[in-house]
């Protein structure tokens, strides 16, 4: 059987992310790539994908516009977030990793119930910046198409 490899665009402002759509030196990058069963999803900020502008300014509302993101993504790539088995969260302030959590755990509880009883691996960084002085957070998933494969 051979592995198929579907790409899943990014498109900020109607505008796909690749080269030359954007200039040089901005990034290029796809929403999701889906490899068999597996689905990358790039990581996911509180950024507007039809103005580019920062939609909120707290941390509990940017994680639940990046979950939202994370949560249409999985979906276009034909699974959900039920299907999460590894998440990478990438904060700004350490001072916000509770809420970040509880964010996360309550998002979990009204979109994907499994996951409060088999969580995903999750990491956790604080790095020196995000893409953008604006973005409190980042989230990068990976998940299975089907739990059943």
């Amino acid at each position: 059987m051979t592995e198929t490899i579907r790409h899943f665009p990014m498109y900020i402002g109607g505008v796909k992310q690749v080269f030359p759509n954007v200039p040089a030196g901005s990034p290029i990058y796809a929403r999701s790539v889906v490899a068999g069963n597996l689905i990358f999803v790039s990581g996911m900020t509180a950024q507007d994908v039809e103005t580019g502008t920062v939609l909120v300014n707290g941390i509990v509302e940017q994680m639940t516009v990046c979950l939202d993101k994370v949560k249409a993504a999985l979906e276009e790539a034909g699974s959900n977030m039920n299907n999460i088995i590894k998440t990478y969260m990438f904060l700004k302030h350490l001072e916000n990793y509770r809420e970040m959590r509880k964010t996360e755990l309550e998002y979990y509880q009204e979109h994907a119930p499994l996951l409060i009883e088999q969580p995903p691996a999750s990491t956790f960084l604080q790095p020196a910046s995000l893409a953008r002085p604006e973005f409190l957070v980042e989230i990068d998933v990976t998940a299975v198409v089907s739990r059943e494969k």
